[in-house]
């Protein structure tokens, strides 16, 4: 077994992790010029008057209008720099393009696990599976399949039922599931087993887990839900606080907040259930009654629900885990996706796609794969159809940057989420 020493744990959670800082700005405008009349042409002595030569000084002003409209067009395309930025993800084609010709061999197998949820549920298990499905794809796997977890009582059945296919890969989705993976590893060593965000203080040599610096993401998140906020007020609906990523998007999203607007009130609420939407739709209405005029969902559904519920309501929602625009918003032609600002994206697929590289490589690597800023594994999602302003665009590119270059950091431990030197298992 590769074991993670706690020491290796804290030195990435402290490398990695990310705190604190931001700016912001504000848009610009233009003027039409007027046209002038031509004097009526019954008026003989305006004739004699040579009107063409006294209208003149309008055709030495042309270049005056040209010149402001060419200023403005430049200011235009100044603003929308950072949109087209946060829209630069790495896509899964430009990931597939680096591998070459590397192809799976005849018979590989690689299937998939969600956590409590569907394939299409619009959270990381459809991440997840999108990962999967650009495997399949980019490396010609011919035999694949996925079971739809509806109990944490069904995570080793499923798992046990993945294995008679004789897989070489199986991915499983979700914290809750990380013993019944472990288990599962241990029982078959030539298995390669991807465990998303799951933790273990030592791993099978066949098993990664897959673990994001979600306080890196819910920064980022923050530093622009406090950048757009006009009330001093945001909120967050988070899902269940004994998971630890739940707890990371949670403090770094407080962080990020507190970057923007030192004096800035942050609401937060932790739910028992990831999957349950109308109860994430009240907690997002409760805070806005509250003053509220951002809320950021951090519990997958159940905070997706909150983040609809805001939008419809015409508060600014911020979707987590992959881009809700097109998931939650149906790609702009649900109510409300003006109001959906952006996505706190962990890049969930992107690391499925790697892990099963590696395995057709015969590399995999057991131990953590750390999700961050850095390795393009934490960003954040295109503005779409809502109104970002260049200013608060660039707040947060500049957030993401200062993450990824290590300017930044959040404070947050990497392991349990909890901030260092409050109690954290970074102590």
């Amino acid at each position: 077994m590769k074991k993670f020493r706690l020491f290796f744990a804290l030195l990435l959670a402290f490398a990695l992790v990310a705190a604190a800082c931001g700016s912001d700005d504000d848009d610009d405008g233009g003027d039409v010029a007027a046209e002038e009349e031509a004097p009526a042409e019954e008026e003989a002595p305006a004739e004699e008057e040579a009107p063409a030569e006294e209208e003149a000084p309008a055709e030495e002003e042309a270049p005056a209008e040209e010149e402001e409209e060419m200023v403005e067009e430049e200011e235009a395309a100044e603003e929308e720099a950072p949109a087209e930025v946060a829209s630069a993800l790495v896509s899964l084609e430009d990931e597939c393009a680096t591998y070459g010709d590397l192809a799976a061999p005849e018979g590989f197998t690689a299937n998939l696990v969600t956590d409590i949820g569907k394939v299409d549920d619009g959270t990381f298990n459809q991440f997840a599976f999108e990962g999967l499905e650009a495997a399949v794809e980019c490396f010609g796997i011919d035999n694949t399949s996925f079971i739809e977890t509806v109990s944490e009582a069904d995570y080793a059945a499923n798992i046990a039922t993945s294995l008679t296919s004789d897989p070489n890969v199986v991915v499983t989705v979700g914290f809750l599931i990380t013993s019944d993976t472990e288990a599962a590893a241990i029982a078959n060593p030539d298995v390669d087993f991807v465990g998303v965000d799951q933790f273990l203080p030592e791993y099978p040599d066949n098993m990664a887990g897959v673990l994001f610096n979600e306080d890196e993401s819910g920064y980022i998140a923050g530093a622009l839900a406090a950048s757009l906020s006009q009330s001093g007020v945001v909120g967050v609906v988070a899902g269940r606080e004994d998971v630890p990523p739940v707890v990371k998007f949670v403090n770094g999203y407080t962080v990020g907040a507190e970057s923007v607007n030192p004096d800035i009130r942050v609401l937060s609420i932790y739910n028992e259930s990831f999957n349950d939407p109308a109860k994430g739709a009240s907690d997002a209405n409760q805070f806005i009654g509250e003053g509220a005029d951002v809320i950021f969902g951090a519990g997958g559904p159940t905070g997706s629900g909150g983040v609809k519920a805001a939008a419809e309501a015409g508060v600014w929602g911020i979707g987590v885990d992959q881009d809700e625009y097109f998931t939650t918003f149906s790609g702009g032609t649900a109510p409300g996706s003006e109001f959906l600002a952006s996505s706190a994206v962990k890049r969930v697929d992107l690391a499925v796609l790697r892990l099963i590289a590696a395995s057709i490589e015969d590399s995999f690597p057991g131990g953590i794969l750390a999700g961050t800023a850095a390795n393009d594994l934490i960003t954040y999602a295109d503005f779409h159809d809502a109104d970002i302003s260049a200013d608060v665009a660039a707040v947060v590119e500049a957030a993401r940057v200062g993450l990824a270059d290590g300017s930044i950091t959040t404070g947050v431990c990497g392991i349990d989420g909890l901030f260092v030197g409050e109690g954290s298992a970074c102590d």
